[in-house]
């Protein structure tokens, strides 16, 4: 039903300004009007991963829900997860509208956004408030624009979401913020990680829970500098690596009227370079870290391929912004059916068996 009421309303919803028909559908979200998981999931989606059961590998990725506000709802659909945010610190406006953009020929996005949500304080209140409720949030964490040390907002990120996130993203990959990508420079990330970990040492020591922590990389990271971001992972003992961000890379897109906007790109034209760079990091971290893959996902085929390059779990957005809530459905179904027809007992057996091709790809596609 809501698959049909979709296609009725996307002219409608795509007609308006990008921000405000996001704004929309948090509103109906907010209110119920969503679809609703039918059943359990076939046991074999489930993923066993960091102490957690995830009852399939699809989540929201971080910038749909900022600031916490549909968590429940999207879990209610049916998602395996959802990632809030990207939460800094001090609330913050962000970048000047308008700041999102649609590609449609391209099935794409441009935005720029610059880490706009409510803060700290405000989000975790939100998720504090459903402690007792089921379903697994991670919590994306950023620096403010302004901060002085922007190591430190990600340290003061995870003590404040550690007794109510699932798991913490660390968020230094976002192209709208000036500079923020030098933290994902070998040196730079080691430091920053060795802050993280000494923090949660000191809340495990406190009595709290030692929280999994995920790195978000961008996909525009330069192939000679992805090996030794990979071993200071490797060395650090992180949890995961998501791979990856949006990216500032225009080749090959059909709709040149908005190509030009300054922002990361989302969509479809992510898919290959992200799906490549996923297949070897996969291949650097040979196995030991588990990987979230994000970028282009918007079908079942797209899905499957970023599990046969490395993923273990997957994240989408942009891909439900074109193809709408039953896309959800469609890829449970069809994931099973690759399960079923490669021999796959669950999801894990698929997990990188076509890195090795994926890796030798170039990152630009063809």
């Amino acid at each position: 039903m809501f698959g049909a009421a979709f296609a009725l309303a996307r002219p409608l919803l795509h007609a308006l300004n990008p921000e405000h028909a996001h704004e929309l559908t948090l509103k109906a979200l907010e209110v119920g009007i969503h679809p609703r998981a039918p059943a359990a999931d076939d046991a074999r989606l489930a993923i066993d991963l960091w102490g957690l059961r995830f009852c399939n590998p699809f989540g929201i990725a971080a910038g749909f829900d900022k600031d916490a506000r549909v968590a429940d709802a999207v879990l209610a659909m049916g998602f395996g997860y959802t990632e809030i945010g990207t939460v800094t610190p001090h609330p913050q406006a962000g970048n000047p509208r308008p700041r999102i953009f649609r590609l449609s020929r391209d099935k794409a996005m441009i935005n720029r956004l610059g880490f706009n949500n409510a803060g700290h304080a405000a989000v975790h209140a939100r998720l504090a408030r459903r402690a007792e409720a089921v379903g697994i949030i991670g919590v994306n964490v950023g620096a403010n624009r302004d901060a002085p040390d922007r190591a430190s907002d990600y340290v003061e990120g995870l003590r404040c979401f550690n007794d109510v996130a699932a798991y913490l993203t660390i968020n230094v990959s976002s192209p709208n913020t000036p500079h923020l990508r030098d933290l994902q420079t070998p040196a730079r990330l080691d430091a920053l990680l060795q802050g993280l970990l000494r923090a949660r040492q000191e809340l495990v020591a406190a009595g709290q829970p030692s929280r999994p922590i995920v790195v978000k990389l961008a996909p525009d990271i330069a192939e000679a500098d992805l090996p030794a971001i990979v071993e200071v992972v490797l060395a650090r003992r992180l949890d995961g690596i998501a791979v990856g961000n949006t990216t500032l890379s225009r080749t090959k897109l059909h709709d040149r009227e908005r190509a030009h906007e300054a922002g990361g790109l989302s969509g479809r034209p992510l898919f290959h370079r992200s799906t490549v760079l996923l297949a070897r990091v996969h291949q650097l971290a040979r196995g030991a870290v588990p990987l979230i893959g994000i970028g282009g996902i918007d079908s079942p085929q797209t899905a499957i391929a970023k599990i046969e390059a490395g993923a273990t779990l997957l994240q989408l957005y942009t891909g439900l912004v074109y193809e709408g809530p039953s896309l959800l459905p469609l890829m449970k179904r069809e994931l099973v059916a690759y399960l079923q027809r490669t021999g796959c007992t669950r999801i894990a057996d698929a997990v990188g068996r076509r890195a090795t091709a994926w890796a030798a790809k170039s990152l630009d596609a063809v």
